[in-house]
Formats: structure tokens, sequence, C-alpha cells
């Protein structure tokens, strides 16, 4: 089948399209930012990628299928012809993985507000460290496994992150309707993507129909010390497990500990041992990511029990990039970059870099820039986070003139609230008068030892490697 990626090299469209190329399929697609890495990926693999989109250059390439990216709008070029004409099928990136992908395969969905993209990379290298091919798809950029997708063998489990945004122009249900789950995972559930969801019970709503879909043979593995997964009820349709520290959970996290040189905790398998991890990760988050991903592994490949599957490998686990990432390690200053974009990771992130970094000055460096922490509904949430540091220091909202001016993040509001709290605060009219600030005030370090933390899901305007750099000296 000949198919065609509008907007291929976004990171999601990308991996899909080497997927769907490692199927057999004969592939290409369009974008308008045509630039490596990506460019040069796909280029490798076979895939020709043209700059722009143009109607007449779509009718002669005559695709079977054309596959439009959840970035492709009204007006697009390339969409308003196919809606013209309806000359060549077309359909989301979801859909194109469902009936291409994950139809034939027994897929682990890995759902939550947080945690996705590194409990997705732990669940697949634990099945290839113990010795199975599973295919994935992972959203960020893993260093294990050390490529973001694999198509694997049909006879070994697929795992893919659960994304619970849109997925298409004309498709409004969320992504992970459509991953056709044996395993679902559900890590967590906060209010999230506010441009799209008006409460927290709407996003349990798309979580419950998203449960409705889990066959009777498969498994729902939920975060049992998570209240909000309470209210999507019993699911009496498949078989439910919790996984947590609390008393009652069928796998229990016990005895975690963190001290500079890592964490360490023990798992438990229904009151019985089966692991004891050591490892470099921060905080009981990622302990519970890891026991999340263990499970669903386990019983994806198990008969009712996931202790099977050894643990050991987790020792050797790097993470993800962008994922509490250290940039810079030196006993003078640690610089790392975070994927912040809600209040709860960031909160959590800070309590484990106060046990990871005792004694150290704790420098926190905020873009509001998600479509979340741009307007004023989880402010309140982003101040009580970033408490936690001794310093931070606020960017600019990004894409701020789109907002209303009562509907924005009020980076001012918050400094002068953390200011009264104790909390060394400051905001910024850019990001490179941040840079320039940050930088006069932290290097050369010297004193006490500090740890900077950047906290965005964007690229920062390039001060993170900017400042890393100068902290390398």
């Amino acid at each position: 089948m000949k198919l065609y990626f509008m907007g291929v090299c976004g990171t999601a469209m990308g991996n899909v399209a080497l997927l769907a190329r490692s199927a057999g399929h004969d592939v290409l697609g369009a974008d308008e930012n045509v630039y490596p890495p990506m460019s040069t990926v796909l280029s490798e693999a076979g895939i020709h990628v043209h700059e722009g989109f143009d109607p007449a250059r779509l009718a002669s390439l005559k695709p079977d299928l054309v596959v439009i990216g959840n970035a492709m709008m009204r007006g697009n070029p390339e969409v308003e012809w196919l809606l013209d004409t309806r000359a060549i099928p077309f359909t989301s990136l979801p859909a194109m993985l469902h009936d291409h992908v994950l139809c034939r395969r027994k897929n682990i969905v890995i759902a939550g507000t947080h945690g996705k993209t590194t409990t997705s990379a732990m669940a697949a290298f634990l099945l290839r460290e113990g010795g199975r091919d599973p295919g994935f798809l992972i959203g960020g950029v893993p260093q294990d496994p050390p490529t973001g997708s694999h198509l694997g063998s049909e006879a070994d489990p697929f795992v893919i992150e659960g994304d619970e945004y849109d997925s298409a122009f004309f498709d409004k249900r969320s992504k992970f309707i459509h991953y056709s789950p044996y395993v679902a995972v559900f890590n967590n559930l906060e209010f999230d993507h506010a441009d799209i969801f008006r409460d927290l019970a709407d996003v349990q709503r798309t979580f419950i129909h998203f449960s409705r879909i889990i066959p009777r043979n498969g498994y729902a593995i939920l975060n049992g010390d998570d209240s909000n997964l309470r209210a999507l009820g019993a699911m009496p349709w498949t078989r439910v497990v919790r996984v947590g520290t609390d008393e009652g959970n069928d796998a229990r996290i016990v005895d975690f500990t963190e001290t500079p040189g890592g964490s360490s905790f023990e798992v438990l398998w229904r009151g019985a041992h089966w692991a004891r991890v050591k490892w470099s990760l921060s905080g009981i988050y990622n302990a519970r990511n890891a026991a999340m991903a263990a499970t669903a592994a386990g019983l994806a490949i198990g008969e009712d029990r996931p202790t099977g599957l050894s643990l050991e490998a987790l020792a050797r686990f790097r993470g993800v990039r962008r994922r509490q990432e250290v940039l810079v390690a030196a006993p003078q200053i640690t610089v790392i970059e975070d994927f912040g974009h809600h209040p709860t990771a960031i909160l959590e992130t800070l309590r484990a870099f106060r046990a990871r970094y005792p004694g150290a000055v704790l420098t926190a460096v905020f873009e509001p820039r998600s479509n979340t922490a741009r307007i004023r509904t989880l402010q309140a949430g982003f101040e009580r986070a970033l408490s936690h540091a001794d310093e931070v220091y606020l960017g600019p909202v990004s894409r701020a003139a789109s907002l209303r001016e009562h509907e924005r993040f009020d980076s001012e509001a918050v400094a002068e609230n953390l200011e009264a709290q104790g909390v060394n605060a400051r905001q910024f009219g850019s990001n490179a008068e941040l840079h320039d600030a940050l930088a006069a005030d932290t290097l050369p370090a010297r004193g006490r030892p500090r740890v900077v933390v950047f906290f965005t899901n964007g690229s920062f305007d390039g001060i993170i490697g900017k400042y890393a750099a100068s902290a390398r000296g």
C-alpha cells in the first residue's frame, strides 16, 4: 500500500511512518518544516519527504491512503483538496495505527496524565531484556530501548503510549480509543489539556470510554493510590490489577529510599517478594512507573502472574531524553532538563531532587508553554509546586498574544506570591533576558552546590543548551 503522511516530520508522525515502512508499505509524506534529525531518519529509511503542501502534487502522487496528522487543520491546501474532491481516502494517525499495526497485536497501552513516555519505555525495555521482541511506539526519545519505534514480532506484545489528546481535526475522540488494549495501564488521572477538556470530570469520561474497550481476557492496571481513578468504577467486564504503595494493591512498592547515589525499593506481588530494584532514577513516581510497566509487561506474557518477568534490568535503565535528564553533573552545579508541563509532575520532581541533592540550592526555571500551563486554570497548582524550590525563574507565557489577559497565566502574580513565601522568585519578559539573569546569578558556580532544573515541554528558545554549555565551562 502507498501511504502519504501529512505532517510527517512531527515526532509521532515520523515514528509511525517508520513503522509503516518496516511493515512493507510504500511510504512518503510532506511537511512545512523539513529539517534534521527527523528528515534524515526518514530519508535513510527510504521515505521521501516533500517540502510544503501542494494539492496538484498530491493528486499526481496518487497514494492509496492519506494519513492526516493531529497538527493539520482546515485551511491546509491539501486538506481542503481532499475534502473537496474525495479523490483519495484519508484517515487519522491513530486510526491508521489500529488498522495497519495494532489490530493484529496484543497491545499494552500506557495511559495517564504523567509518566506515559517513561513507563512505555520501561515496559518495552523489560520485554526486550527478557528475550522478547516487542513492538513499540514511544513519544519521546528513549535511551532504553535505543529507538522510539520498532515493529517487533507479531507473536509479542506491542507497547504504545495511550494519549488522551484528540485524534484529528475530524475526529475529536482521544487517540487511545483507537488502540485496542489487551493490557491498559491507568498510571494516574488529573485535569490537563485545557484546550480540549472542560474539567476533571470530562477527562474521566474519556478514560471511562477507554476502559470499556478492554477485553474480558485482558487487564486494567490501575494506580491504586490515585483517588481520581476510583471514579472510573469497578470495570467488571475485565480483570483489574492495582499497583501502588498502599496496602491492598496487588503489586506493592515498599521500602522506598532515595540517596545521592540513587534510589531503591522492593516490589511485592500479592504480598510475596518479586524484586528489589536499585537504580539511578529519582522519586517514588518513577518507582511506581516501574512497577506499572513491570506488571503490564509481565501479565502480557504470563498467565495471571507477572513475576516470571525479571526486573533485574531496571538497574541499567537510563531513562528518556528530557525526563529529568542530567545535562551537567559537576561538584558545584548540576543542570537538569525536564518535560515539565503539569503542577503535580513538577512538585514530585522537586521533592525527589530535595532528597537526591541534600543541602543544594534548588533552582527551578519554568516556561509556561503547554496549553494548560499558559492559562490560569492550574496557576495555583504551579505556584504550590514551584514553592518547593529555593529560587524560581519564570519565563514569559508562550504565545501570550493569543490569550485574553484575564485568561493568561500571571507570571508576575506567581513571582510575588512565591516571594511572600520566602522563595527568591523573578519573572522575565523574554527567555533571553531570563538566561542572562540566570547565568549572571549562578555562574561561575561557587558556594553551596546548586541544582538548576529547567521545566518546559518545548525548546525554551534554546536557552537550556546555552546555559548548560556555560555551566560546563
